[in-house]
């Protein structure tokens, strides 16, 4: 985060201070069962209590909060059960995703895949693994738009937001492998093979999982 403070941008606060809190609870900044004191956050953000109030809400109904009545705002905690729901999700929507965004390839599509890839491969190499992460869900999120499907577009993004907060808890051990299978995952996209794609996204989100359950001690 830059030395000026949200308070003093022109963009929508609101907007603004969600994102900026989203951000510290996905790096781990703000650890998961953490209290979320408004006054504090204010302060450090150099806003107003209101906007505050308001990100918290709206992350509570992203799942990255919890809000207890007479106890206040904690972030959540994603349990090994939570996560292994959301894997399940993933291999079949991003599947899906990777299936019809071969079927509708576009130069234009696979430029982006492979500018996203180029971006993340600077960044693993320089091991700036916050960086790693969101271009791990930019690249998921530009395979689902080349999938030009809205309803697939619609569910993926916030189901990517939670997916990055479990990719922080691996990203070190993963980056490279992360890397090649989005490489393979993008040269099936680009020649339309949709077969391949779905399998290449298929088995990227199972070593994933694996690498998570691995970290967790859930290892099968």
């Amino acid at each position: 985060m830059s030395d000026m403070t949200l308070g003093a941008s022109h963009q929508t606060l609101r907007d603004e201070v969600t994102a900026e809190l989203r951000r510290r609870i996905l790096s781990g900044e703000l650890g998961q069962g953490e209290r979320l004191v408004e006054d504090r956050l204010a302060a450090a953000l150099g806003v107003s209590r209101n906007p505050v109030r308001e990100s918290i809400r709206i992350l509570s109904t992203e799942g990255f909060v919890q809000v207890v009545p007479r106890i206040g705002a904690t972030v959540a905690v994603l349990s090994v059960e939570e996560a292994e729901e959301l894997f399940d999700v993933r291999i079949a929507v991003e599947g899906l995703a990777a299936r019809l965004a071969a079927r509708k390839r576009s130069p234009a599509a696979a430029d982006r895949l492979r500018r996203v890839l180029e971006q993340a491969r600077e960044a693993v190499e320089a091991g700036r693994l916050e960086q790693v992460a969101d271009y791990n869900t930019d690249f998921h999120l530009a395979v689902a738009e080349a999938a030009g499907n809205s309803y697939l577009t619609l569910m993926m993004k916030p189901m990517l937001q939670r997916a990055q907060w479990v990719f922080n808890r691996t990203a070190a051990a993963r980056k490279g492998d992360s890397w090649s299978e989005h490489l393979s995952l993008c040269e099936a996209v680009a020649a339309g093979d949709e077969d391949e794609a779905q399998a290449r996204a298929v088995a990227h989100v199972a070593a994933a999982r694996r690498s998570f359950l691995a970290e967790t001690g859930r290892a099968r």
